[in-house]
């Protein structure tokens, strides 16, 4: 096995599906809900397979990470304006944030970095590829896998049937450039095609808080059906009633140990 194999292996307990919650919110939201006491919305995620964090924030996690069965330390590497969802920025512009030594350096197990492409203009476009793949080219002298994030920009998860293709598209197109694996919306019922045409594992993310809990263990498992080998939560585990519950709930699901509505009834989720 190859160092990136290695290391992306210990998101896989046993082969299993990963379940891995991203609490990097603070870099484009400020001090969301969920995440205002950090250490202790750290202190609640023991049970995940992996977290995806800033570098600059893993001071504020307490014991997360220490010691054998403590989830993988995922890093982000570039800033994107997309993700400033409270100031409504629609044009995606990506900086480099972090280098891939850096967030070894810091302990990171894999690293993240986003792309964004279809930004209407092509100039735009290639200098988002050019971070990515700079970045991509990082990760593979170092043997530190990278998970590519497919975000889109503008209105275009307003437009089911054109948000699918582009998803599809650029999945493949990021698998191509370096990925390792993919961080991406679950696009519906098609949502086969996207996992069919990358040959790397996706993990479908959660996006916004779901007002039930029920919903959001719905989401994980019609993705995981469709190909997914894991899900990416954020909000709907950092902003559940009791976080802990919601995430040995949505274990159970994405690994097949239950269907949502058995694990909803187990932890008493709403």
């Amino acid at each position: 096995m190859t160092g990136k194999e290695i290391r992306l292996s210990k998101l896989f307990p046993e082969g299993k599906n990963a379940v891995v919650v991203a609490m990097d919110h603070g870099q484009t939201f400020g001090p969301m809900d969920g995440l205002v006491n950090y250490q202790q919305a750290a202190e609640r995620l023991q049970e995940a397979d992996g977290v995806l964090l800033a570098v600059q924030m893993i001071a504020h996690t307490g014991c997360l990470f220490h010691g054998k069965g403590s989830p993988a330390l995922i890093a982000r590497l570039n800033w994107n304006t997309i993700h400033c969802e409270p100031w409504h920025y629609k044009q995606a512009f990506t900086v480099k944030s972090l280098s891939a030594a850096a967030a070894m350096a810091a302990g990171a197990e894999a690293v993240l970095a986003s792309l964004v492409l279809q930004t209407g203009d092509e100039r735009h476009d290639a200098e988002n590829v050019r971070v990515f793949t700079g970045l991509a080219e990082e990760t593979r002298q170092l043997g530190l896998p990278l998970i590519g994030e497919v975000f889109p920009a503008g209105d275009l998860r307003d437009h089911p049937e054109e948000f699918h293709d582009y998803i599809k598209k650029t999945c493949r197109i990021i698998t191509e450039l370096g990925a390792d694996a993919i961080k991406t919306f679950y696009t519906g019922e098609r949502f086969e095609e996207v996992t069919a045409g990358a040959p790397v594992p996706i993990f479908a993310l959660g996006a916004e808080k779901m007002d039930r809990q029920v919903d959001a263990l719905r989401l994980a498992d019609r993705a995981v059906k469709a190909g997914a080998r894991g899900v990416v939560f954020g909000r709907n585990v950092l902003q559940a009633s009791d976080p802990g519950a919601f995430l040995r709930g949505l274990k159970d699901v994405v690994q097949g140990r239950a269907v949502p509505e058995e694990a909803a009834a187990l932890y008493s989720l709403e």
